[in-house]
């Protein structure tokens, strides 16, 4: 264990966007945090019946997904879980949550004034996933409001030739520190993955046995997360990445004058 990841090992809370988000980027060090809490920012059911369809209808699908997120933690005895969509004034629908952003901050400024952690982790800010990127921007404006540290993992994205990448930064200047992740705690985090059977079929080929992490980058939210062409992009999904852009936007533009 780096002595470098120590910020990490206390009361974390972890924000990410979907159930199974948490078993690829951290489970292995969740075994190793003291007093974690995980956070689902959105209900991980997307509004396009061609995700949820097999299960029924939306709802059921995201019941589904909570119930195997629950089930995943409990594999490596992580009891704090909060689910956002449940605590929001607004729908954080999956893909939809760079549309909720006044709310889904909100619901976030409460657990941490409920729960007090002393570091945060989320995602990294790399275009493969809008809910992957409006958690990165989340996070960043909640350390901004509390001075606490805030750590970031990659999932993943598309490089130059629009080839997948999975488990790197868009840009790494050596500051990214891995923990390999082996025997037990390796078998329990393949006990999470086991736990996500909704996911079998779209989970891309992750690393289960590296995880890399780093402080938080400087990111200029108003720009894409990188020049090229974004994976979000490659899928044809609906919004664009100057859509995801201006809402970002648009709400450090709101808040400024209550900051004032």
């Amino acid at each position: 264990m780096s002595a470098s990841l120590q910020p990490l090992l206390g009361r974390t809370l972890v924000i990410i966007a979907h159930p199974d988000d948490e078993t690829i980027t951290c489970g292995g060090l969740l075994q190793q945090m003291r007093d974690p809490c995980v956070v689902f920012a959105t209900d991980g059911a997307p509004e396009d019946e061609y995700f949820w369809g097999r299960f029924g209808s939306r709802e059921q699908y995201a019941a589904i997904r909570e119930d195997e997120a629950v089930a995943a933690l409990k594999a490596v005895h992580v009891s704090e879980v909060e689910f956002l969509a449940r605590q929001s004034s607004a729908p954080l629908t999956d893909q939809r949550l760079y549309r909720a952003l006044p709310a889904a901050f909100a619901a976030l400024a409460a657990i941490v004034e409920r729960r007090r952690p002393e570091c945060l982790l989320t995602l990294a800010y790399e275009g493969g996933h809008p809910d992957h990127d409006a958690c990165n921007f989340l996070a960043a404006q909640l350390a901004r409001a509390t001075t606490l540290p805030l750590w970031e993992a990659p999932l993943y994205h598309r490089d130059s030739n629009g080839a997948g990448v999975h488990q790197q930064f868009v840009e790494e200047h050596g500051e990214v520190l891995e923990y390999v992740v082996d025997g037990e705690e390796l078998e329990a985090k393949l006990r999470m993955l086991s736990c996500y059977k909704s996911q079998f079929t779209s989970l891309p080929p992750f690393e289960t046995g590296l995880e890399r992490f780093r402080p938080q980058a400087a990111y200029d939210y108003a720009r894409r997360p990188h020049p090229g062409k974004l994976n979000y992009e490659y899928w044809q999904w609906r919004m664009t990445p100057e859509e995801v852009c201006a809402a970002f936007v648009d709400f450090v533009s709101a808040k400024a004058p209550l900051e004032r």
